[in-house]
């Protein structure tokens, strides 16, 4: 069975979602409790790999970072980049 870059895409994006939520949970209790933080930047960065379905679902499940325009446009911005370097790979190797 050959593995096409849409599967590779797919099985990315699905992955890092899955991460993503989880991890923008913990962010969120931690948050809730005070704690040492999960970087923005990291958050950001697994949504650049394929989490941002992850990223905009958990923001919207724990009502985490929702609030925060200027992380929101951060993110809107790394999902507009993630869907055109996904899209460009898509389109490259057809």
């Amino acid at each position: 069975m050959d593995v096409t870059p849409a599967v590779v895409v797919a099985g990315s994006v699905v992955s890092f979602s899955l991460v993503t939520f989880v991890v923008w949970g913990v962010d969120k209790c931690k948050a809730e409790r005070e704690a040492w933080r999960i970087p923005e930047k990291t958050l950001l960065l697994l949504a650049f790999f394929g989490g941002w379905p992850g990223a905009w679902f958990g923001a919207k499940v724990f009502r985490h970072k929702s609030s925060k325009q200027s992380f929101r446009r951060k993110l809107l911005a790394v999902t507009a980049l993630n869907l055109v370097v996904f899209g460009w790979i898509l389109w490259s190797f057809r």
